[in-house]
């Protein structure tokens, strides 16, 4: 079981703002080419795809391969030009999906 992931943007930002957004879930990104003590190949197991939605509207998403490393890093932009909902979601290999939200309001 995932531990939940870590986030960090702004509680609030002026109206057309461009914030950082920065996430790292913790995951073994297991490749399977690697072989366990009795030389039988691990299973691969990994997050295969991430999507970052604010108020249902797509805002970033990726696919993600064997190669990136355990407990992956994401850092991308978004402009905030209204208050919402940050939702994540992160996909792994056995249709296990890992989910987090944010809110984000509008500076006065």
């Amino acid at each position: 079981m995932a531990e939940k992931p870590r986030l960090k943007l702004p509680k609030e930002a002026a109206k057309g703002e461009i914030i950082q957004i920065k996430t790292l879930v913790s995951h073994v990104m297991e490749s399977g080419q690697r072989k366990d003590a009795q030389g039988k190949p691990i299973p691969r197991k990994i997050i295969n795809k991430f999507t970052c939605e604010f108020n249902g509207k797509p805002v970033f998403s990726c696919t993600l391969e064997p190669a990136i490393s355990a407990n992956p890093y994401i850092q991308f932009d978004a402009r905030i030009d209204e208050a919402g909902t940050f939702k994540f979601a992160w996909t792994d290999d056995d249709g296990s999906v890992i989910t987090a939200e944010e809110k984000i309001s509008l500076k006065a």
